[in-house]
């Protein structure tokens, strides 16, 4: 096995690829913040909270910061009173999209292979909402089984 040296981007230190990469893309609130970019497009600061109920006005900015830092997310300001402030994937941001779609996918595999036998149907439809809301899948309708 090949050593690995540490190396830094923006400021991130960093021994391999796959750490850099969970360290752009990591945490509770990025990967769900460009999948909506991502599947619906352009939105508005208000429009990303509204999609992400959960989610603090302080955080929402700081990772929206962070992913433009880093150079997924495009951030456009309209000089207008009150300011218009719109996000969207960089052409770079939009190449994240299959690699979210495969993390969703083997979300739903472990998900089927380790959810509870016994389970209520009530616990068995909470995380097909949870995820209808993220956007991540929709493919298990409201109620049933998958």
């Amino acid at each position: 096995m090949t050593e690995c040296n540490r190396k830094e981007i923006h400021g991130r230190e960093y021994y391999c690829t796959v750490e850099l990469t969970l360290n752009v893309i990591g945490g509770k609130w990025k990967p769900i913040i460009l999948y909506h970019l991502g599947s619906e497009g352009t939105k508005r600061f208000g429009e990303l909270k509204q999609m992400m109920p959960n989610i603090t006005q302080k955080m929402l900015t700081q990772q929206l910061r962070e992913l433009e830092h880093d150079g997924l997310v495009h951030r456009k300001v309209y000089a207008e009173v009150p300011p218009k402030v719109e996000y969207s994937l960089t052409g770079f941001g939009l190449t994240i999209i299959p690699v979210m779609q495969n993390l969703c996918q083997w979300g739903q595999s472990y998900e089927e292979k380790f959810r509870p036998a016994t389970s209520c149907a009530v616990e068995m439809v909470q995380p097909a909402i949870i995820c209808q809301k993220c956007g991540f899948h929709d493919s298990q309708p409201e109620g049933g089984n998958p």
